[in-house]
Formats: structure tokens, C-alpha cells, sequence
């Protein structure tokens, strides 16, 4: 089954690269990274790839750079190596919030990213959760952008929670279809919306909040965790507002300072997000946060494009808490 094809791992990603071959049952494959004083990196195949179906596993999360140039440089070596394909699963994709011109003379960084990958020889792209859908439109290669929204649901579920005390919140509008689809698989509840906005000092203003959420227990969900500020603050106002408790659901935990110091102080019963990104140190101390592993899912999808079976069973599949995964912190 998976006789022509190999599995990379560069630096982002090396734990869950290795949970995705265990689920698999292959080794990952051995490669070469030299960083030299420069600055400079070199990253290469160690073995041979000619006439292989390669699929490699990297992250663009910080430090985005060094980790783009990483799988930017492995890819023209192993096109210049002679391998038959090359996909590039990539759990978090960096640059993913500069997706279009929101002020004159502001560059399009995502579409710049995807035409940098498909130029240097990607013929296919394994995403989760993109920031924004239509981001998948600027690559010329194939693009799979797979959702992580029923694994988290599926971990939701695995607690038992009183489904007709809970509601799903949007700490947004952009994010309303992503509460929809966590509402409608634990259990079809209602939804909430904060209604906010960001001042001068780019600072979040709650400005109402569209749906009933007084006495529920509210599970905010969001694609990701960067500075955390806007979940504690939203969190607040769903308290303020009457909720009872406050979960924060998130895809990628990207964490970016103060994000350390605004969680510990953040009136969250629970936080859940996947290793999409790993988890850094200070943060697995933290006793509310519960990591879920994308491993299975993604070594699932490896085997079915490998096969060229359709990729939409696998969410029903990882809908099931049965099938979730943790991380042990």
C-alpha cells in the first residue's frame, strides 16, 4: 500500500510527524538540515526519492521564515531528485491573515506564499483550517483544506456536557459557519455571536452580543489562539452577559506574546486546541488546557490519497470521541 511512497518530517512539526507515521505504520524518512553561520539552510533527502510519492510534513508557524525557507528549499531538492510527487501537509499555514488588501499599497502575503510553494514544485497541499477558504484560490496546484471541527467536537462530546444548557459562540461574524458546524455536531444547539470590533489602539470593543447566552455554558470556538487577547476579552462579556461558564475551542494555538500572561488571567473553565502547532513548555503547565492530536486524521488522509479514495469519510470518522487523541502533557 504505501510501497512508492515516503514521509519527511522537517523541524516544525516533528512530533506529530512521528504520531502520523505510527498511525501509518512507516518510518518517517531520513533527511539532512545543515544550518550554516550565515544564516543560510540546507535541507535534502538523505536516501533516494526518484519515482516516489512523496508527502512531507512542516507548518509554516513561527518561526514562519526559517520554517517556509525550510520546506521551500526540500521541495526543489527533492523535485531536482527526481521525485514523481510532491505534497506538502501543512497543519498550520502561516501568512494565512494577510489574504487580501485591507489598505492601499499592502501586499496579498498569502498568495504570494501559495505561488512560492507551487513554483518551487508542490503538486499538492494538505491544510487545516485555513483562515479564510478562498485562500485555497491562490494556488494553481491541488489544495485539500481540511477542517479539524468535528475532532474538537468530537473532544466536547467525550465530557458529557448537558447539551440543551450549552450554546456555541462566534467570538465574531467571520467565524458564524465554524460555531454552526460545532453546534450541529455535538448535539445541534443554539448559537451566539459577539458583536465587536477594534478600536485606534486595535484593542477589541464588545459591542453586543447577538443570542441568548444568560445561565448557558458557552463554548466560544475560533480557527486560532494568537495573542489571546480577543477570546479573554469576549469571554468576559458572555460572563457580564449572564453565561455561567466559558470553553475556548481553537484549532491552531499560535500564542503569541502577551498570549502566556492574558490565559492565566482568562476566566476559561477549559482550553482545547490541536498540535497543529506544537505546544510550547510554559504553556503545557497551564492545568486547563487539553491538546488533541491531529495525527490520526492526517495519517488517514495520507493513506487515502495514497489510495485515491475520497478524503470526506474521515471527518465522520473523527466525529466519533471514540477516535480522539491526546496529548499528554
Amino acid at each position: 500500500m504505501l510501497e512508492n511512497a515516503v514521509l519527511f518530517s522537517l523541524s516544525a512539526n516533528e512530533e506529530l510527524a512521528q504520531s502520523i507515521a505510527s498511525h501509518i505504520g512507516v518510518p518517517l524518512s531520513e533527511r539532512a538540515i545543515h544550518h550554516f553561520p550565515s544564516g543560510e539552510v540546507l535541507v535534502e533527502p538523505v536516501d533516494t526519492v526518484r519515482g516516489k510519492q512523496v508527502f512531507i510534513i512542516q507548518s509554516t508557524c513561527p518561526p514562519v521564515n526559517d520554517n517556509l525557507m525550510e520546506v521551500l528549499i526540500f521541495v526543489d531538492a527533492l523535485k531536482r531528485a527526481s521525485a514523481k510527487e510532491i505534497n506538502l501537509i501543512v497543519p498550520y499555514f502561516g501568512y494565512a491573515r494577510q489574504d487580501r488588501k485591507a489598505k492601499p499599497r499592502q501586499p496579498i502575503t498569502a498568495a504570494l506564499v501559495a505561488h512560492l510553494l507551487t513554483t518551487a514544485g508542490v503538486d499538492r497541499v494538505v491544510t487545516v483550517n485555513l483562515h479564510a477558504a478562498q485562500i485555497q484560490g491562490f494556488f494553481s496546484c491541488l489544495v485539500d483544506d481540511l477542517t479539524a471541527v468535528p475532532l474538537l467536537g468530537a473532544a466536547l462530546a467525550r465530557e458529557d456536557l448537558p447539551i440543551s444548557n450549552l450554546t456555541v459562540v462566534s467570538p465574531d461574524h467571520g467565524g458564524v459557519k465554524r460555531a454552526r458546524d460545532l453546534a450541529g455536531i455535538i448535539g445541534n444547539c443554539p448559537i451566539a455571536i459577539i458583536d465587536k470590533r477594534r478600536g485606534r489602539t486595535l484593542e477589541p470593543e464588545v459591542m453586543a452580543i447577538i443570542g441568548d447566552v444568560q445561565g448557558k455554558d458557552c463554548i466560544m470556538v475560533d480557527d486560532m489562539i494568537d495573542t489571546g487577547r480577543s477570546a479573554a476579552f469576549g469571554a468576559q462579556a458572555l460572563l457580564d452577559a449572564g453565561a455561567k461558564s466559558v470553553r475556548l475551542v481553537a484549532v491552531h494555538a499560535v500564542l503569541s506574546d502577551p498570549c502566556y500572561e492574558v490565559l492565566k488571567t482568562a476566566p476559561f473553565t477549559e482550553i482545547i486546541v490541536t498540535d497543529s502547532i506544537p505546544l510550547p513548555k510554559r504553556f503545557r503547565k497551564m492545568p486547563n488546557i487539553t491538546v488533541i492530536s491531529l495525527a490520526g486524521m492526517l495519517g488517514e488522509c495520507i493513506q487515502r490519497l495514497i489510495n485515491d479514495i475520497p478524503l470526506s469519510e474521515v471527518y465522520d470518522a473523527y466525529a466519533n470521541p471514540e477516535n480522539v487523541m491526546d496529548i499528554v502533557l
